[in-house]
């Protein structure tokens, strides 16, 4: 079940799940995209359907307008967006609360929990934007040493903002448990994942179990 949600200036859709384990997930998207995303609707309904309570919510340069990239000089905004987004999920009855994104999204996420540990127990991060199309030699890590939350990275092997290779050589840098899951021959829009979400909640589900004595 999911419905629109909208509360304290936090839009999105809500998907409750039939078996609550306890858990909750806020999800949001890339700089060209907004909630209502196919990666993120197949991935919120993928988690709803293994327990979790699912927010996928806009982030703040996109409420502002409904089309264009985000302004980097913004980027802060969007991260409080984050923590705002996992603060309210906590007073839905969560006794967890995991945090992630697609691209920009899940970017500002790491960022957000780099800057602020508390923030989730752990991140789902899909195709973490490395580095710009064909510019390796400007990485997104400079932050990968202060960043202490656990992550699951999903990500295809043709995606043109990191190489497999070159991600798995970037995660050397952050003091926290990371595990990858390589989508073979997918793009950075994960379109496999749209097609099989289930994928991604069983990788996080084993990456990070749930509670003993849960429902599911």
């Amino acid at each position: 079940m999911h419905e629109v949600f909208e509360r304290n200036g936090i839009r999105g859709v809500l998907h409750r799940p039939a078996e609550p384990t306890g858990d909750g997930l806020v999800l949001t998207h890339g700089a060209g995209s907004d909630h209502r995303a196919p990666l993120l609707a197949a991935l919120a309904a993928a988690f709803a359907e293994a327990g979790y309570l699912v927010l996928r919510y806009d982030l703040p340069f996109r409420r502002e307008r409904p089309t264009g990239p985000p302004h980097p000089a913004r980027a802060a905004r969007d991260r409080a967006g984050v923590v705002e987004a996992a603060s309210l999920v906590r007073t839905l009855g969560c006794v967890r609360v995991f945090a992630g994104g697609h691209s920009y999204g899940g970017r500002q996420t790491a960022m957000a929990a780099a800057e602020s540990p508390a923030l989730a127990e752990a991140l789902l991060l899909v195709s973490y934007p490395l580095h710009p199309p064909g510019k390796p030699q400007q990485p997104r890590t400079g932050f990968f040493p202060q960043w202490r939350t656990p992550a699951l990275f999903i990500h295809g092997t043709a995606d043109p903002f990191g190489t497999i290779e070159e991600l798995r050589a970037a995660l050397n840098l952050i003091p926290a448990r990371t595990e990858l899951l390589a989508i073979p021959s997918a793009g950075h829009d994960l379109k496999a994942i749209v097609r099989h979400p289930g994928t991604a909640a069983d990788a996080f589900r084993r990456f990070f179990p749930p509670r003993e004595g849960s429902a599911m």
